[in-house]
This record gives structure tokens, C-alpha cells and sequence, in this order.
């Protein structure tokens, strides 16, 4: 008796195989939950707390995908281990802009579910965490100090 799991209906084709997936491919999907979800260019920058959560579900998918990402060169391999660090990137970014509870205009992205920049709560910093034994980031604020005083920089206009 065969050992071997009878594959008759799979491919064997590079790029599509339900076995493992290629670095590009994953690239791919990581570069369209972002830009989809998480105020990218195909949403105009915006986003809202429903399409951060779809994205939240979107990249735990795509981590576990990443476990079988396979590389047929020494070159794909460096892009496989690439990979890894691009997901945890578009994690902290997407954990960051579920922190703020604003959006960050000008042009930065835009909140439709909080559509305004408050000034008194969130000029700060926003950093995080990463715990990898949990795998939970923690998010928190920190001051923010101009070094420059501003008032300085800018003559005042001249009356007409």
C-alpha cells in the first residue's frame, strides 16, 4: 500500500498549489489587504474601525498561509524571510491606526468613522510592543515637545 497521499488533483504548477505558496503570491495578497483595508490608495486613504477589523481577520489568514511559503532559490528565500518582517510592519501599522481615534489630516488617512483631527487627545506619539510569547501588541501614548519654538520660525504678515 501507498504511504503517499494520492494527489491526482492537484497542480504542479509553481504559483497555484494548495501545499504552499510563493513569496510573490504573498506579497501580492499582504500589498492588497493593506491597500484595501487599511486606507490605501484603492480606498482614497480612508478607513473605519469595520475594514480594520476585516483586515485584523485578513492578516491572521495570511499568517498561517505563511507557514507554507516555499522558495525554490536562495533568493526567494531571503524574500520568504522578508516576508515575515513585511507582515508584522503592516500588524504595528494596522495596530496603530486602531489606536488613534482620529484621522490624521492632511493626507495621512482618513477615519470615516472618526472624521476629525483632535489636536488636545492625540497630539502624541503613538508607539507599541510587540509581545512575541503572546503575539499582542500594546499601544500607548507619549508625550509630544516641540524643540523649536514655532513662533519663531514665522514672521508675521505684514499689515496691508
Amino acid at each position: 500500500m501507498n504511504s503517499t497521499p494520492l494527489l491526482i488533483n492537484y497542480t504542479t504548477a509553481i504559483d497555484v498549489n494548495p501545499n504552499y505558496i510563493t513569496p510573490k503570491m504573498l506579497q501580492f495578497r499582504l500589498q492588497k489587504i493593506m491597500d484595501e483595508y487599511v486606507a490605501g490608495v484603492a480606498t482614497y486613504y480612508n478607513t473605519n474601525d469595520k475594514m480594520l477589523e476585516v483586515a485584523e481577520d485578513k492578516l491572521n489568514m495570511l499568517k498561517e498561509d505563511a507557514m507554507k511559503m516555499r522558495a525554490k532559490d536562495l533568493h526567494e528565500l531571503l524574500r520568504a524571510w522578508e516576508n515575515y518582517h513585511r507582515i508584522l510592519t503592516a500588524e504595528a501599522h494596522m495596530k496603530h491606526i486602531q489606536f488613534r481615534e482620529e484621522s490624521r489630516y492632511p493626507g495621512f488617512y482618513y477615519r470615516t468613522d472618526k472624521n476629525f483631527v483632535d489636536e488636545e487627545n492625540w497630539k502624541c506619539f503613538g508607539n507599541s510592543i510587540y509581545d512575541k510569547t503572546t503575539q499582542k501588541w500594546t499601544n500607548f501614548k507619549r508625550a509630544h515637545f516641540d524643540l523649536v519654538d514655532k513662533s519663531k520660525l514665522f514672521k508675521a504678515a505684514a499689515p496691508h
